[in-house]
């Protein structure tokens, strides 16, 4: 992503951290976290919140679309990465200190071909037959996915047999996306 609106410092990245692990403490300490009211992160985008613990996956949800202003996604983001996500257990308190935190923020998601794809620049969304799916641009790079493998993983994750994604402009929808992403 370039610079500009939209891009946030160190400090900015440290304070949406820590409000995403205070977001996931108020389930055991019942204190509310503090939520940052500056106008920068009154900006509506996409945002995911992901947690690991010992590097595997512990969770992750978020919005793709710019439906909430940032302070507000993450705080509903990391609640839901840690109690909502169906693949895991909810999140233990013994557990707390075990993850890291993992924040993207998305740009709008632009409808695209596949081969306007960059790996390691791009995440995904599909569309088709009512089925969706959604992958990080994060995911690729992480398990060194070329291109077709990152597209056969998108339909796998929506669902959908994984060349799905070749009835491009026959009613399959690929969408492409970039993410600022910080973590603890």
């Amino acid at each position: 992503m370039t610079k500009g609106k939209g891009e946030y410092s160190k400090d900015d990245e440290k304070e949406l951290l820590k409000l995403a692990r205070e977001s996931i403490k108020e389930q055991f300490n019942n204190k509310k976290p503090s939520i940052p009211k500056d106008e920068k992160f009154q900006e509506k985008r996409g945002v995911f919140v992901t947690l690991t613990k010992s590097g595997n996956l512990r969770g992750c949800i978020g919005f793709p679309y710019p439906i909430l202003p940032i302070n507000g996604a993450i705080y509903n983001s990391a609640k839901s990465a840690a109690f909502e996500d169906s693949r895991f257990p909810q999140l233990s308190e013994e557990e707390l200190n075990k993850i890291k935190i993992e924040i993207s923020l998305l740009t709008l998601p632009e409808e695209c071909k596949s081969d306007d794809i960059e790996i390691g620049k791009d995440g995904l969304i599909c569309n088709y037959s009512g089925y969706s799916g959604l992958l990080l641009p994060q995911v690729a790079t992480e398990y060194k996915m070329n291109k077709t493998e990152f597209l056969e993983c998108l339909c796998n994750k929506a669902g959908l047999p994984k060349d799905a994604w070749k009835q491009n402009g026959k009613g399959f929808k690929l969408y492409k996306f970039q993410a600022q992403i910080f973590k603890e």
